[in-house]
């Protein structure tokens, strides 16, 4: 899909900070993020929604997604959970159509920080954020 920006992250073609990338599927950071660490995970091959994407690479995604939730606990960002949300189409305030699951970290009592964040989404540094998501994923791997 030509004029897709997801696709043309897995191309190379549009920038991202890649936190994690396999066979089948990529995560970066959000650039209108909630919250510090806002990741999305995206299959490289394109599907719209839900119902084109082959249930084996969804299993993927969110395999990553579960990941990088645990990462999120492990690395600088010091996170107590995670939401991991999947918005299936525009009805369901899908803003890019292509498939990709939300893995937002959180704290403790950070309610009125995550509201505002719903509002605000601005950036965090990236460079900072996405060492901090590796090195959760570091941590993981030496288990």
């Amino acid at each position: 899909m030509t004029d897709c920006v997801f696709c043309a992250i897995v191309a190379g073609t549009a920038p991202a900070t890649v936190v994690h990338e396999d066979a089948d599927v990529l995560a970066f950071l959000d650039i209108r993020p909630i919250a510090r660490g806002h990741t999305l995970v995206i299959p490289k091959r394109h599907a719209t929604e839900l119902d084109e994407l082959d249930p084996e690479l969804g299993a993927a995604v969110f395999r990553a997604g579960h990941r990088l939730a645990r990462a999120a606990r492990r690395g600088g960002l010091a996170a107590d959970g995670a939401n991991l949300v999947l918005n299936d189409g525009k009805a369901a305030f899908q803003t890019v159509g292509h498939v990709h699951l939300h893995v937002i970290p959180r704290r403790s009592g950070d309610r009125a920080r995550f509201v505002a964040g719903l509002l605000l989404r601005r950036p965090h540094d990236a460079e900072s954020t996405a060492a901090a998501i590796r090195a959760g994923l570091a941590a993981l791997d030496a288990r």
